[in-house]
């Protein structure tokens, strides 16, 4: 909704992305089901960007531009060993060519930089760790979402990116790809994210229930309390939305790394 309103703000345009870059882990009718609650809510799309299962050619072609510039290498470290390693790449294979054989090997690109700055529109100037070589393509073969997104981002001519805090951390890696592969970066903002009562983020993995298509309008009075929006329980969702754009930016509100609090019951 946070996006949403700051496209409609701007006058800008609002893109639905159904990403579906792991087959084994796609619901069946879940993306119908994803168009259904945004529409229930008000959230209206501008367009639909293809689907990224279609999208190998482009992911080659982003890919044969980063060879081109010796970014690339294979690794064949197994998740084992990254945990034994502390979670993070020790960089054991980045001497390795990319046109060695041998084992099934993931697709990683080399990172010198230990940090890289960049402008958050809501929290200012930032340098973060870029966390080291990252996975560009994975051993089985299906493309990492780093460099899907980029490239996906590219072709959509996408300006600004508004998305949750725990997506922050992307940002210094998907700034490294849009550099390389010669692409203009989007201007974002990272806002507070909804949290269960145990302070954990609202997701399928960590057991949140479905939203309620049923209760639209208290669903988005809700997250526009949150934000210190004007809100209308009992009123259509494009009534309150409307409202709201008129409002846009709510101010210190959206800044909080807690912005949305605990998920209505």
């Amino acid at each position: 909704m946070i996006s949403w309103l700051d496209a409609r703000a701007a006058a800008g345009r609002w893109l639905l992305r159904i990403e579906d870059l792991d087959p084994p882990r796609i619901v069946e009718g879940a993306d119908d089901m994803i168009r259904r609650t945004l529409d229930a809510h008000g959230l209206g799309w501008d367009a639909e960007a293809p689907l990224q299962s279609s999208r190998g050619e482009a992911y080659e072609a982003a890919l044969a531009m980063l060879a081109e510039q010796d970014l690339l290498f294979p690794c064949t470290c197994t998740r084992r060993a990254l945990r034994a390693a502390g979670g993070s790449y020790p960089g054991t294979c980045r001497g390795r060519s990319l046109t060695a054989t041998g084992a099934p090997s993931a697709i990683r690109m080399r990172v010198d930089a230990k940090t890289l700055a960049f402008t958050d529109r809501l929290r200012g100037a930032l340098e973060l760790a870029t966390g080291g070589d990252f996975v560009v393509r994975r051993r089985d073969g299906l493309w990492a979402y780093q460099l899907a997104v980029v490239v996906d981002d590219g072709a959509a001519g996408v300006t600004d990116v508004v998305r949750g805090l725990d997506l922050l951390e992307s940002t210094p890696r998907q700034r490294l790809l849009q550099d390389a592969l010669g692409l203009p970066p989007p201007r974002y903002l990272h806002h507070g994210l909804v949290t269960l009562a145990n302070g954990t983020k609202l997701a399928k993995q960590t057991g949140a229930p479905a939203i309620d298509d049923r209760r639209a309008s208290e669903n988005v009075a809700h997250v526009l309390t949150a934000l210190g929006l004007p809100a209308a329980p009992g009123a259509p969702p494009e009534e309150q939305l409307t409202a709201a754009v008129s409002s846009w930016p709510p101010g210190p509100a959206l800044a909080s790394d807690d912005v949305l609090g605990e998920a209505p019951g």
